[in-house]
C-alpha cells in the first residue's frame, strides 16, 4: 500500500514537473506575440482590457506590467517535489512509463485546449481595448441624474472615426496611452481570473507579489459618473452632442459624494433617466399636531406648515430636466398647499395687471437656458429658479428638518430673472443674478434686484456657501427703500465610518445679516434716516446617520432679531396676505420682533427615494405671533377685504408654539 502511494506521488510529481516547463515555454512564446515596445516606457507593454464575454469590470489597481513572469507558490512547490529523489525513483520503474506518458499526453492536451481558449479571450480583449480607446466619448459636465444617459449615449452621431481623419491620427498616441493605462488595471485581473485545474493559478505578465488577485472587480469611473452633487442653487452643466478632440474638463463637484449636505437631495441616481429628459417626481404629505389646538386648524408664521390636525398635500411636483445639444431647461410643478401659500407671501402681483400670482401659482421652477463648454462649464438660465438664501431647499425631502429655523423659513425660496452659473474649477461655482426682486414674480417698485452666490467645496467633507443680495427696492409702494442682505453657511462632515452602526455625522451653521435703508428707515437707527430696520439671525443643526444611512437624527435650532418685521411672515389673520397687511399684526418701521426655535427630527429612509419623518418643534417669539386655541379666523369665516378689521373679533395669538410634524416625503 505504501509502495502504491509513493508510485502515485512520483507520477504526480513528474507530470507537474513536465507541466511547469511546458507552461513556461508556452508563456514565453505567447508573451512575445502580444507584447509591443513603446517609446515612452522603453519596455514591453501588454494591451489588455475586459472582453465582451466577461461582464465583470476592472479594478483601479495601481500595479501594472512589471516586465517579468511569476509562478504561483503551488507551482514552485511542485517544481521542488519534481526535483526530489522520488522523481528519480519514478524514472527507474519502466513498467509504469507507458501509463505515465499516456496520462501526461491527456493532461497536456487539456492544457493546450485551455491555453487556446485563453488566447482567444485575450485577442477579444485586445480588440475591445482598441475600440474603447478610439471611441471613448468626451463627457462635459451636466446634471448628475442625466450623466449616466450621456455616458450610455457613446460617441456623438455623425462624428468621424475614420483613420483618415487628421484629428484621430493626431490623437492616436493619446489613445495608446489610455489603452496602456487600462492595461495596467487589467493585467492583474486577467491573471487572477485564469485559474487552471486543481486551483493552481499561473499569473501572466504581472509580478507575483502584487495583491491584484484579492481586489474586487470594480469599474474605473469617469468624472460624469461620480456621486451626484446637486449643489445649493446649482444646475449642473449639460453634455455637448458635438464631437470634440479636446479632453473635457472634469465635472464640477463630481469628485465626491455630497448627498449628505443639508439642502441637497440624497438620491444618487434617477430612476428614469434618458438621453433627452430626466424626469422628476416629488410628493410631500404631512400631518401636524399643534399643542395649541387652534379651532380653525390654521397655523401661521411658517412657510412649510399650514394646517393642524389634518393630512395635507404640501407639495406635489411633476417635471424634470430637458437637455439636448447644450440646450437645457427645467420644469417643476407645485400642486397642493404650496400653490396657495407661496404666492400669498409675494406682494408684487398687486402692482399692475395680469394677476402674476395666478399666472405662476402652479410652477415652482420653470426656466430654459444654454450650456457653454468653457472652463468647467457656464450655464445661462432665464425664468423661475430656486433660491438657496437660508441654505435649506424649498423641497423638504432635501433638508435635514421639516421646519427649518427662521433664517431659512423667512428668506426667499425662488427668484424670477436671469442667472449665470460659472464653474472656474471643479470645486468652485460663481453665480450672479439679475432678478425682479426678493422672492417676487414682479418688481415692487421701479428697480430690479442684483445678487450673487459663491459655492466652494475644496474636498468631500466641507462646503462653504455665500449668498449676497442688494440694490432691490422690495417694499411695496415705497420707492427709495433699498434692501441689503448677506447669507453665509458652512457645512462640515466630521465623521464618516460606514462600517459602524453610527456611521456618519455632520453639522451646518448659517449666519444672516441685512438691513433696509432709505424711505424712512435706516440700517443702524437713531439717525435722520429713521428707525432701525435690520435683520440678524443664525441657525445651527447637527445631523447623525445610523446603520448605513437607514436612520437619521437631527438636532438644532436658531434665532432672529428683525426690527421693522420686514422679513417676518405675516399671519393669515382674516385672509391677510403680504400685499394686504393687517392691523392685527403690524409691520411698521421700528416694530420689534425677536424669535427663536429648537427641533428634533428622526428619519427612517428604507430607500433613497423615500423618507418617513417625525419631528418635534418648539417655537417662541417676544410678541404674540402663533395661532392659539381661538384661531385667527373670524367666527363667520373671512369677512371683508383680506386682513381687515372685523368688529368684535380678536385673533388668538400666542408667544409659544409646540407641535409634532409627521411627513412622508418622496422624490425620484
Amino acid at each position: 500500500m505504501v509502495v502504491l502511494f509513493f508510485e502515485l506521488l512520483c507520477f504526480a510529481s513528474c507530470a507537474f514537473l513536465i507541466y511547469v516547463f511546458v507552461q513556461l515555454w508556452r508563456e514565453e512564446k505567447q508573451s512575445r506575440a502580444v507584447m509591443r515596445p513603446t517609446s515612452q516606457a522603453g519596455r514591453p507593454q501588454l494591451r489588455l482590457v475586459r472582453s465582451q464575454r466577461r461582464p465583470a469590470s476592472l479594478s483601479e489597481s495601481t500595479s501594472g506590467w512589471q516586465g517579468q513572469r511569476g509562478i504561483s507558490g503551488a507551482a514552485v512547490a511542485l517544481l521542488v517535489i519534481g526535483l526530489h529523489p522520488w522523481a528519480a525513483h519514478c524514472q527507474e520503474k519502466p513498467t509504469s512509463a507507458k501509463a505515465s506518458e499516456e496520462r501526461e499526453r491527456v493532461l497536456l492536451e487539456r492544457i493546450d485546449r485551455l491555453e487556446r481558449r485563453l488566447a482567444e479571450l485575450e485577442a477579444r480583449m485586445v480588440d475591445k481595448a482598441s475600440i474603447n480607446a478610439s471611441s471613448e466619448p468626451s463627457i462635459t459636465p451636466r446634471t448628475s441624474q442625466a450623466a449616466h444617459a450621456a455616458t450610455a449615449a457613446g460617441s456623438s452621431p455623425g462624428s468621424d472615426q475614420s483613420p483618415d481623419n487628421p484629428a484621430n491620427n493626431a490623437a492616436a498616441s493619446a489613445d495608446w496611452l489610455k489603452a496602456d493605462a487600462t492595461q495596467k488595471q487589467v493585467v492583474g485581473q486577467v491573471a487572477s481570473a485564469r485559474k487552471l485545474p486543481f486551483g493552481f493559478g499561473i499569473f501572466r505578465g504581472v509580478n507575483s507579489t502584487t495583491r491584484q488577485e484579492s481586489q474586487p472587480l470594480t469599474a474605473p469611473s469617469s468624472p460624469a459618473l461620480a456621486a451626484p452633487a446637486q449643489a445649493q442653487g446649482e444646475a449642473r452643466p449639460l453634455p455637448s452632442t458635438k464631437p470634440s478632440n479636446k479632453a473635457s474638463a472634469s465635472e464640477p463637484f463630481a469628485f465626491a459624494d455630497f448627498t449628505w449636505l443639508n439642502g441637497n437631495a440624497r438620491t444618487k441616481k434617477s430612476a428614469m433617466d434618458t438621453k433627452f429628459f430626466t424626469p422628476e417626481f416629488r410628493a410631500d404629505v404631512d400631518y401636524i399636531y399643534d399643542f395649541n389646538h387652534p379651532q380653525d386648524d390654521t397655523i401661521g408664521g411658517s412657510s412649510e406648515v399650514f394646517r393642524s390636525g389634518e393630512v395635507q398635500v404640501t407639495q406635489l411636483g411633476v417635471g424634470g430636466d430637458f437637455h439636448y445639444d447644450n440646450v437645457r431647461g427645467r420644469l417643476m410643478t407645485q400642486f397642493g398647499m404650496y400653490s396657495q401659500t407661496t404666492p400669498r407671501n409675494d406682494a408684487s402681483p398687486s402692482r399692475g395687471q395680469w394677476n402674476l400670482d395666478n399666472a405662476y401659482r402652479y410652477l415652482s421652477e420653470a426656466y430654459g437656458g444654454y450650456h457653454f463648454n468653457v472652463l468647467h462649464g457656464i450655464n445661462v438660465d432665464a425664468g423661475i429658479f430656486l433660491s438657496y438664501i437660508g441654505l435649506a431647499s424649498y423641497y423638504q425631502f432635501d433638508n435635514w428638518t421639516y421646519q427649518p429655523s427662521y433664517v431659512s423659513s423667512n428668506t426667499p425660496w425662488f427668484f424670477n430673472g436671469v442667472r449665470v452659473q460659472i464653474f472656474p474649477t471643479e470645486h468652485l461655482k460663481i453665480e450672479p443674478w439679475f432678478i425682479n426682486g426678493w422672492q417676487s414674480y414682479g418688481r415692487f417698485n421701479n428697480r430690479p434686484g442684483l445678487g450673487m452666490q459663491v459655492l466652494w467645496r475644496p474636498n468631500g467633507w466641507l462646503s462653504i456657501l455665500g449668498n449676497q443680495y442688494g440694490l432691490g427696492q422690495d417694499t411695496l409702494a415705497t420707492p427709495g427703500r433699498t434692501r441689503l442682505h448677506t447669507d453665509d453657511s458652512i457645512e462640515v462632515k466630521y465623521y464618516d465610518n460606514e462600517e459602524k452602526f453610527f456611521d456618519k455625522a455632520a453639522f451646518s451653521l448659517t449666519l444672516d445679516a441685512g438691513c433696509e435703508t432709505g424711505g424712512g428707515v435706516s440700517c443702524f437707527g437713531n439717525r435722520k434716516g429713521g428707525p432701525k430696520q435690520s435683520f440678524l439671525g443664525y441657525m445651527f443643526y447637527n445631523r447623525f446617520w445610523f446603520h448605513k444611512d437607514l436612520f437619521g437624527l437631527t438636532l438644532g435650532g436658531g434665532k432672529i432679531n428683525n426690527p421693522g418685521r420686514y422679513l417676518v411672515l405675516l399671519p393669515p389673520i382674516n385672509g391677510a396676505t403680504a400685499a394686504s397687511g393687517t392691523p392685527y399684526f403690524t409691520q411698521n418701521p421700528g416694530d420689534p420682533y425677536i424669535a427663536w426655535d429648537a427641533s428634533a427630527t428622526f428619519d427612517y429612509m428604507p430607500s433613497q427615494y423615500i423618507t418617513f419623518r417625525w419631528e418635534f418643534d418648539h417655537r417662541a417669539a417676544n410678541v404674540p405671533y402663533f395661532s392659539g386655541r381661538g384661531g385667527i379666523t373670524p367666527p363667520g369665516g373671512n369677512t371683508g377685504p383680506p386682513g381687515s378689521l372685523v368688529p368684535g373679533f380678536t385673533p388668538d395669538l400666542r408667544k409659544i408654539e409646540n407641535r409634532i410634524n409627521l411627513a412622508l416625503l418622496v422624490k425620484f
